[in-house]
């Protein structure tokens, strides 16, 4: 995982004429337009869904009060907890980050996201082993869960347990090749064993996949290429 990241269902093109985010919108506000309904599933997967298109425009406000609507009509709503959850970590704020993902883990004790998420919430309060516990709970319901898997070799790491890092960030760069917090991850592990050959391989693959390695470590490798 490496971060919480805004898990929204992608919108259905067989259902929408849609050709811009803002026209999907505007379609999903007329289709709002009589209201919401406790209880009323269809609607409020609508409104859901308008939470997540203000997402990607980056209209936190606005999504922020379409979730919290989507929770107030259909408690068990979990998906939308996750992304209030987000929201929270975007303005820096851990701890409520946290409890939304507990509230979504609560009405859905099968939903992979939102163990994933506590997991990351955890590991930056500093709770590694808590963390640990969590984020393996996350990959029990998802094996293919790639974040929870590299945020997982980051707890490893932190614990200082370098094999346990670089098995489940290795298992995460399996399933997708591009995810470059994995082979951050392993180019740390394999500095941490001296493996300077391996710790090169994997910065380099961090980089061409866009992550930003900090500078110190692009530095200290430099002298073993």
């Amino acid at each position: 995982m490496g971060e919480v990241s805004f898990m929204g269902t992608e919108k259905d093109t067989k259902e929408t004429q849609a050709q811009t985010v803002d026209e999907y919108i505007t379609e999903l506000k007329m289709k709002l337009a009589g209201g919401v309904k406790h209880g009323d599933h269809e609607s409020t997967t609508h409104l859901y869904n308008l939470g997540v298109a203000y997402l990607s425009k980056r209209m936190w406000q606005e999504a922020e009060r379409a979730f919290r609507e989507v929770v107030d009509k259909l408690p068990r709503f979990a998906e939308a907890y996750v992304q209030l959850g987000g929201l929270c970590l975007h303005r820096g704020d851990i701890e409520g980050c946290l409890n939304f993902n507990q509230l979504a883990k609560t009405f859905r004790p099968d939903f992979a996201p939102a163990f994933g998420n506590m997991g990351f919430c955890y590991l930056q309060m500093g709770e590694v082993e808590k963390a640990i516990e969590i984020l393996k709970k996350a990959i029990n319901r998802n094996p293919k869960f790639v974040q929870a898997l590299a945020t997982l070799g980051s707890a490893h790491l932190l614990s200082g347990d370098l094999d346990g890092c670089i098995e489940h960030c290795e298992k995460a760069v399996e399933i997708e090749p591009a995810f470059g917090p994995a082979y951050h991850n392993l180019a740390l592990a394999h500095m941490e064993k001296k493996d300077f050959k391996k710790a090169v391989e994997y910065v380099d693959k961090a980089v061409e996949t866009g992550f930003e390695v900090p500078e110190e470590i692009l530095k200290e490798l430099e002298q073993h290429r």
